[in-house]
């Protein structure tokens, strides 16, 4: 299983593996969130919060306390690890981390390219983007009077100009929907991570290789979903599906053809990893279907962790820290606006 990585992964990976797994271990637990899910006031979250890896984060905010204000520290937490064990890393780590955080480098620069064709004010754009998808330049993004002047700044000052190069002009900037330029972005991304990591080989391939096949296959997921009434045709939807997966190639083709969610869920149940999460959603409920998704995802990043040796740990614990951020914005949202019996129906325990 593991090659030849026992002999040499520790050399230069060995450290920052103890220490990710270090950070794994401070996610929050059942009884954590059983705790916050007692609370009566954002104060009280709070409290409980500062007992946690995020305590030191939260412990000096002043009240009244807000949903945004938690989210922001819990996300702190998160860009402060990231960046310490980025800064560590060696040649291939860092190049491994730096494409986990290409997705949201990529939903970054479309916040900015949607917000200066509706003339939005810069600082407010910038405020709004994800902090691990900044970059050096990506305020020079918003300085851009018009597409052209955009793509261009794209293609000169960001990491993700192969990706606009190649699947992208600037007539298109113009013309295309928004949402279609960010799923075609996604694809190119997604389809050169998975290369990344076959050529790092191991048991990061394999694993990464699992977790991106995932990844891509609810990605052309959500595209048919959303797409469905629209006038995107069987052939746009087929480029928007990344070159991989399990659902590559046939699955995609009946995706791309399906009309209802029920040919969607149909070509879903042919393979037999999807076949048992469609089995969990009866008839009619296919607005449970996110969380049945969250929930495969965490269960993947957990087992990630079975295994030494690989790089897949650290997608996994970012993927894992977006989960709780998501569990803890949800449960502040409920106790914010009384609908307290609400919260479990959207926790997606980690551990």
């Amino acid at each position: 299983m593991y090659g030849f990585e026992m002999m040499s992964f520790n050399i230069k990976d060995g450290f920052l593996e103890a220490i990710v797994r270090g950070h794994r271990s401070g996610l929050l637990t059942v009884a954590d969130y059983n705790n916050l899910s007692q609370c009566e006031t954002l104060d009280d979250i709070k409290m409980n919060l500062t007992s946690t890896d995020y305590g030191a984060y939260l412990a000096n905010e002043a009240s009244p306390i807000y949903t945004a204000n938690i989210v922001e520290k819990c996300t702190q937490k998160l860009v402060n690890d990231w960046n310490y064990m980025r800064t560590q890393a060696d040649e291939n780590l860092a190049a491994f981390m730096d494409y986990c955080t290409y997705g949201h480098m990529i939903d970054n620069v479309v916040l900015i390219v949607t917000g200066t064709l509706h003339e939005r004010d810069v600082q407010e754009l910038l405020d709004k983007c994800h902090p691990l998808g900044m970059f050096d330049s990506i305020a020079t993004l918003a300085v851009a009077q018009n597409m052209r002047e955009l793509y261009r700044l794209v293609l000169v000052d960001t990491p993700l100009a192969p990706y606009f190069s190649e699947n992208l002009t600037h007539e298109d900037l113009d013309e295309m929907n928004i949402e279609i330029m960010r799923n075609t972005l996604y694809k190119a991304y997604l389809d050169d991570f998975a290369s990344f990591c076959q050529k790092l080989g191991g048991t990061t391939a394999e694993i990464m290789g699992d977790m991106l096949a995932f990844e891509t296959d609810r990605r052309a997921l959500n595209i048919t979903l959303n797409s469905i009434g629209t006038e995107l045709t069987r052939e746009d939807r087929k480029k928007l599906y990344s070159n991989f997966g399990l659902l590559y190639p046939h699955g995609q083709n009946e995706l791309a053809a399906a009309e209802d969610f029920d040919q969607i869920r149909s070509a879903m149940e042919k393979v037999p990893a999807y076949s048992a999460l469609f089995g969990k959603l009866g008839y009619g409920e296919s607005q449970m279907l996110d969380k049945l998704l969250y929930e495969e995802e965490v269960k993947k990043c957990v087992d990630c962790f079975e295994q030494q040796f690989h790089y897949g740990v650290f997608y996994a614990y970012m993927k894992l820290r977006e989960q709780e951020i998501r569990n803890v914005m949800w449960i502040s949202e409920c106790v914010a606006q009384d609908q307290k019996g609400r919260i479990s129906d959207g926790i997606v325990y980690t551990f």
